[in-house]
């Protein structure tokens, strides 16, 4: 009797098991969804935000976004691919002017995606303003090569390419630097995004000795190069010891964390690599207690790939080198409770505790985060850090990241070095995100829960300027040279 339970049970679980793979098996990237199953997604995600989104007039007028709502709705008269829909969609969600608003693919997009294998772009591209400019050619027997300067792909022009790919992409206010280096992370997706893969692609490029020319290079399979580096990797099993999970996950931490001195110049280098990864504040602890025992007279702390991550971990740091006591903001408000459209928004019911349980609803009938309003965060006296400090900053440098470089510009014994942050100088909307699945086609936008204004007397739209702009080019990448680092230990020298 049990055991024909049990068969039964394993039955069941196995027939579910084979019906999911078979869902997953049936989708296609290229399937249609009829029009009338696209307008009813974008009508709920307009009623979504609408909702609970705390910034979605904040850039743009209501009346304006009414009118954008009702373009993309209108306009959606024929059936659509994920692709198609996703970019309308991208489009739509950029004019809120949130950079923390993201429309993603669906999970069954992106599983088929991997699975597929599909051809991929053959060169990784550094952005900015209008250059275009190789940082690795996955050939090495291309003329193409690390620092070469791009003109065109398949005949269309730099300016063509980058104005396709930034009209799909939010940002904080009017900061479209920051589009540059969103397309940096991974301008082959992007290039696949807007045009499609190609077998091959056609670069107009400039030679080492100014000539402009062109070369065919072909696109590459993943799975064909990983079969390879497999073969490799075989040989040297027995020779090489292969590392435990343990050891890769230290591995990658030491990546995102490190402190490193040199004492000639009497400076410590850390870098972050985001303000949410485990052990930071353990990591804080122990460097600031090293830092004072080797008696460093300068800290370096580089910032520019750090996406932001959890406020708490920016406030601590901020407590170990700023001078005064501080506020994180001047208002971090919500517009509303509770979920309405609660079954396409993942996990709301664990963030509505924090939406009733830590704001109050003030004369602005608005809710207020009071603890990031009005507490003042006092400097940590042990190990506290008084020497001279330089931060590095990149467009990368986001989010948390940017409210930390913010809180401490202007400091006397503080320099910013680098470019424009990607997060907001004025504020952003953060604190708490949510993942918003519409039902249709299951494409996911994430949703800020708090509007974050950090100093309401700074000017709005555009990130954290440095105090040193120190802006890439094209023979520096080609040397390999750290322009930024560079700069920050020249003036360590000049200062001694």
């Amino acid at each position: 009797m049990q055991r024909g339970r049990l068969l039964i049970v394993l039955f069941c679980l196995f027939f579910c098991w084979s019906c999911s793979n078979l869902r997953i098996g049936q989708y296609s990237i290229h399937q249609k969804y009829p029009a009338s199953a696209l307008k009813e997604d974008a009508q709920i995600l307009e009623k979504i935000l609408e909702s609970n989104h705390p910034s979605l007039y904040w850039y743009t007028p209501k009346e304006q976004m009414d009118v954008y709502f009702a373009e993309t709705i209108q306009g959606i008269k024929d059936s659509l691919t994920e692709i198609e829909f996703r970019n309308r969609i991208a489009v739509l969600v950029s004019k809120i002017k949130c950079g923390h608003t993201i429309v993603r693919y669906s999970n069954q997009f992106i599983k088929s995606l991997t699975k597929n294998r599909a051809p991929q772009f053959p060169l990784s591209i550094k952005t900015w303003e209008d250059s275009l400019v190789v940082l690795a050619n996955i050939y090495p027997e291309s003329n193409i090569k690390r620092g070469t300067i791009i003109t065109s792909i398949n005949g269309r022009s730099n300016k063509e390419l980058l104005d396709s790919f930034f009209k799909f992409i939010s940002i904080d206010g009017n900061n479209n630097y920051y589009k540059s280096q969103i397309v940096s992370n991974n301008f082959g997706a992007w290039y696949r995004n807007g045009f499609g893969n190609d077998s091959s692609y056609l670069f107009g490029y400039i030679d080492s000795l100014g000539i402009e020319r062109k070369e065919t290079v072909r696109s590459f399979r993943p799975s064909i190069l990983e079969r390879s580096k497999m073969d490799s990797l075989q040989k040297l099993m027995y020779a090489f010891k292969i590392p435990t999970k343990k050891e890769i996950r230290k591995a990658r931490r030491n990546a995102e964390l490190s402190l490193k001195f040199d004492n000639t110049t009497s400076t410590a280098y850390m870098h972050l690599g985001g303000f949410s990864i485990n052990g930071l504040q353990k990591f804080m602890r122990k460097s600031f207690r090293q830092i004072a025992e080797n008696k460093a007279q300068n800290l370096v702390i580089d910032l520019r790939d750090n996406g932001g991550g959890h406020l708490n971990n920016s406030i601590r740091l901020t407590q170990y080198l700023s001078k005064h006591p501080f506020k994180v903001a001047d208002t971090v408000v919500a517009v509303n409770r509770n979920f309405e459209y609660s079954k396409y928004i993942h996990q709301s019911f664990w963030y509505w505790f924090p939406l009733n349980f830590n704001t109050t609803k003030m004369q602005d009938g608005k809710y207020h985060y009071h603890r990031f309003e009005t507490k003042k965060y006092l400097p940590i006296v042990n190990h506290h850090f008084d020497g001279n400090i330089y931060l590095l900053q990149g467009l990368s440098t986001f989010s948390a990241a940017s409210v930390f470089t913010a809180s401490l510009m202007g400091q006397d014994n503080v320099q910013l070095i680098g470019e424009e942050t990607g997060g907001g100088f004025y504020g952003n909307s953060a604190i708490h995100l949510l993942n918003v699945e519409l039902p249709n086609t299951k494409i996911q936008v994430t949703l800020p829960l708090f509007r974050v204004v950090l100093d309401k007397d700074r000017p709005k739209g555009r990130g954290v300027m440095p105090d040193i702009l120190v802006k890439p080019n094209s023979f520096a990448i080609r040397q390999g040279v750290d322009l930024k680092m560079q700069v920050v230990k020249e003036m360590i020298r000049d200062k001694r």
